[in-house]
């Protein structure tokens, strides 16, 4: 009934009925006498099983052995005195494991000093898209978006003025009801004061009750330099505020980062790619590169440079999130541009090339180590 073997250890026995107990238990199954059966057999074999005389005695001659084990060791099977005789070594906090499904430990909070207790607000998410130069150096922007926010009217008591709270009538101020079913006892929230042990008497009519309104808030949220797409900015207490005068949760802002036009980022490193003609790659040249703080920075390529050729230039890159003074590099693809229309003077000059050095017209595969040497790439 329990799945463990003949030899288990006490322990083994107690983790196996517990996990069975759990799953099958008739209030988190309503209606299912399979679930409720499996329940009641296991409860059995426990109480058997967790009993050392009476463990000895069924293995010797199964459930014969143990018919009629009365006394102080409680009834035969299908008697459970004795296996709740120590529920709480059994389940721990049987609030704990049953909070999941029964609401046992209250609904929304416990109740202090004769009042309900206050509680954490909800934390919550906003979504920001920004440009990708804001994300490299930083920017500030105003977001809005909607919060809970103490009712200004009963300064967030849920009650009018003049009334208060009281006594719940169900629960007598426990904030927990108990029903039986069988042998069992459970607990769970009050379903007339939530758990709290108190209800209002007079509900203040604006936020009927609850002690919260939503609201439109604005606040302006500081983008460090360095940000990267999908990274998230905490705001402490900009989140809903709590019940019953709790603190207020976080607002968490998850950074969007628009695509750039030309500018690819890896880590705080940067990589673009600049064109040059094919006279520009075979003579060598130097061109204007600009970066992403719009200066244009002098760029000298070697004569014979190759399509794909990868340039750096040193901190031009992305500012490091934690320590923006210091930058990442930037990777300068070269891209030996083809003219696709030649003028006839510009067709004399290259048919004259080809004649000086000579046309391949059967070449072999190039190595690949030495293309990704010839292109800079490690």
């Amino acid at each position: 009934m329990l799945g463990v073997p003949k030899g288990a250890s006490k322990d083994e026995i107690k983790k196996a009925y517990r996990k069975i107990a759990v799953e099958n238990h008739p209030d988190r199954n309503p209606g299912d006498t399979k679930a409720e059966e499996r329940f009641k057999e296991a409860s059995e074999a426990y109480e058997v099983l967790a009993d050392d005389q009476k463990r000895q005695a069924y293995d010797q001659f199964g459930f014969a052995g143990v018919e009629g084990m009365g006394g102080g060791q409680g009834g035969g099977p299908g008697d459970f005195s004795t296996v709740f005789r120590d529920f709480e070594d059994i389940f721990g906090d049987f609030s704990g494991i049953f909070d999941s499904f029964f609401g046992a430990g209250g609904g929304r909070g416990r109740r202090e000093g004769g009042r309900a207790s206050a509680q954490r607000g909800a934390d919550l998410r906003y979504d920001l898209e920004i440009p990708f130069k804001d994300a490299v150096f930083g920017t500030k922007v105003d977001i809005s978006y909607q919060r809970n926010t103490p009712c200004d009217t009963c300064n967030g008591t849920g009650a009018q003025d003049g009334s208060g709270r009281k006594t719940c009538e169900t629960c007598g101020g426990a904030g927990q009801v108990r029903r039986s079913s069988g042998f069992f006892s459970i607990a769970s929230a009050c379903p007339t004061c939530s758990g709290e042990g108190q209800v209002i008497e007079n509900p203040c009519k604006k936020c009927r009750g609850t002690g919260l309104l939503k609201k439109q808030q604005k606040i302006k949220v500081t983008i460090p330099p360095g940000m990267d797409h999908g990274k998230r900015i905490s705001l402490s207490g900009q989140g809903d505020a709590g019940p019953n005068g709790g603190p207020a949760g976080n607002l968490y802002v998850f950074v969007h980062v628009k695509p750039h036009e030309y500018f690819e980022r890896d880590g705080n490193n940067v990589y673009c790619v600049i064109p040059i003609s094919v006279s520009q790659a075979a003579l060598g040249a130097e061109i204007m590169v600009p970066t992403l703080d719009e200066k244009r920075v002098r760029v000298k390529v070697p004569a014979g440079t190759q399509n794909g050729k990868v340039l750096r230039l040193r901190n031009e890159g992305v500012p490091q999130l934690q320590n923006p003074s210091k930058r990442g590099d930037m990777y300068i693809r070269i891209h030996v541009r083809v003219p696709d229309r030649l003028s006839s003077k510009a067709k004399s000059i290259l048919q004259e090339l080809a004649e000086i050095e000579g046309d391949n017209t059967n070449p072999k595969p190039m190595e690949l180590s030495e293309i990704k040497r010839s292109s800079g790439q490690f």
